[in-house]
């Protein structure tokens, strides 16, 4: 095959939580039962707004105490909330992304992973998932100073890739993540669920429902010709 008629070198950068795997929705329940349990109502609308910026979930318990008028054990209710966390997650990737990183990885296009969760829950989730291999680097939380919707994240996987930003696509479920991808100079496609499926994605170049409507050649064109 002729150089030319190769495609063009690009790489291709997800999000984690909400994208890979349905994180959110177990991390929202956990949250629920113990709100229930003090008398508080959490809407799925509260929490929604909030998905995808890191430090809002630290701030939830401390919000319970204000709201009930009584300080609240917060390190033991997070203990609780990881409990119930793991025993309703489901550690199987979503519809589609098995596929998509299957096709991308036997093609060599270069992968990364950009998240801005804690190493400690990334390491764990990608290996019982069994994803890990796919990724030629994977970036957290604890790699950057400034987590979503800043850039940073994104440009660090960028470079430890060895690709410009503006031949990587990144694929992200939420607001914050859209925007740190496109501050960073990449294409960006969003994979809402149900819990940010009213975000403003607009500013994404392409919007789908799974990762089962992705493939290398609609990935590759974005970096082309962009988003039709």
């Amino acid at each position: 095959m002729a150089t030319d008629s190769l495609p063009p070198k690009f790489a291709v950068v997800f999000d984690f939580d909400g994208l890979i795997v349905d994180s959110e929705t177990p991390e929202f329940e956990a949250h629920r039962q113990i709100f229930a349990e003090h008398g508080v109502e959490l809407t799925a609308e509260e929490w929604r707004g909030e998905v995808g910026i890191w430090s809002a979930t630290r701030n939830w318990f401390a919000k319970l105490g204000e709201i009930i008028g009584r300080p609240v054990d917060s390190n033991a209710l997070r203990e609780e909330k990881r409990r119930r966390f793991w025993r309703v997650i489901k550690m199987e990737p979503l519809p589609g992304v098995r596929a998509l990183l299957d096709e991308l990885h036997a093609a060599a296009v270069p992968l990364a992973l950009a998240s801005s969760a804690e190493a400690s829950w990334i390491n764990r989730a990608t290996a019982e998932l069994d994803v890990t291999r796919y990724f030629r680097t994977i970036v957290t939380g604890d790699d950057v100073t400034h987590r979503k919707p800043h850039p940073e994240g994104y440009l660090l996987a960028a470079r430890r890739l060895g690709i410009a930003p503006d031949r990587c696509v990144a694929i992200e479920d939420s607001q914050p993540g859209i925007v740190a991808a496109k501050a960073a100079g990449m294409k960006a496609i969003a994979i809402p669920n149900w819990l940010t499926a009213e975000h403003d994605l607009d500013a994404a170049d392409l919007r789908v429902a799974s990762a089962a409507e992705l493939s290398m050649a609609v990935l590759a064109k974005l970096t082309t010709d962009g988003a039709e």
